[in-house]
């Protein structure tokens, strides 16, 4: 994918159909099985930085993204589910070219939580952005209002799903930083592929963890968040755009 720098930073998403309950394994029943003293908390919330300078022309995160969670595609760019995608941003004044991943933001105001009908979109208390796959009707108003295309809609029905990670045809899915992982204390399989065969381009830590190095790194570098202006307070931050 080949995008514009101007036009990636006004990224939009729009897609809209009708589609039916797929009833299947309950993802908010995933993310909330640990003990009460286990459960997400607000004293955590959980982020990645994401250096373009380091960042490669590879693939490996969305292949650790993909194996991981049991994403496949079918042969259709434009109708395959992607939970992590990479971009191409090209400055149309100089021809500089940066490729960098883009997923979920995990929005601290997230708009796909907000025009939910079902409360299917919701958000832990640690700040991950989920869909419940119980309840997601597959209407896609979140489609529509993830303002980075996020976003994936299931269009054929999933075989060999993983049992961490519930997905069913008719129901909307995204990045979910690998909560299933993030709960087993590990990092995101992005994280993880990027930092042992990638560029070492990925930082996952607590974003409200002052000794983190995902925090200091934040602290002492410039950093910024896509689409800043509508104030989403984004979990996913960038160095080097």
């Amino acid at each position: 994918m080949s995008l514009d720098r101007r036009n990636f930073l006004a990224l939009g998403a729009a897609a809209f159909a009708g589609a039916a309950i797929t009833p299947g394994l309950r993802l908010i029943e995933l993310v909330q099985a640990r003990s009460p003293e286990e459960a997400a908390s607000t004293l955590r919330r959980w982020g990645l930085l994401i250096d373009t300078a380091r960042c490669t022309d590879c693939e490996v995160c969305v292949t650790a993204c993909h194996t991981e969670n049991g994403v496949t595609g079918h042969g259709r760019p434009a109708t395959d589910a992607q939970w992590i995608r990479k971009v191409t941003l090209t400055d149309k004044r100089t021809g500089h070219a940066q490729t960098l991943p883009l997923m979920c933001q995990h929005c601290e105001h997230p708009p796909c939580v907000d025009v939910c009908p079902t409360g299917a979109s919701f958000k832990r208390a640690d700040g991950i952005v989920l869909v419940d796959k119980h309840t997601c009707i597959g209407c896609r108003y979140c489609v529509m209002a993830c303002p980075y295309g996020a976003r994936s809609f299931i269009h054929e029905t999933v075989t060999g799903q993983k049992p961490d990670v519930p997905r069913g045809k008719g129901t909307v899915e995204s990045c979910t930083l690998c909560v299933h992982r993030i709960d087993r204390d590990e990092t995101p399989a992005c994280v993880e592929a990027c930092t042992k065969d990638g560029g070492k381009a990925m930082v996952f830590g607590d974003l409200n963890d002052n000794a983190g190095e995902l925090r200091q790194r934040l602290g002492r570098e410039p950093t910024i968040q896509l689409r800043a202006d509508l104030a989403l307070n984004t979990g996913v931050r960038y160095q080097g755009l």
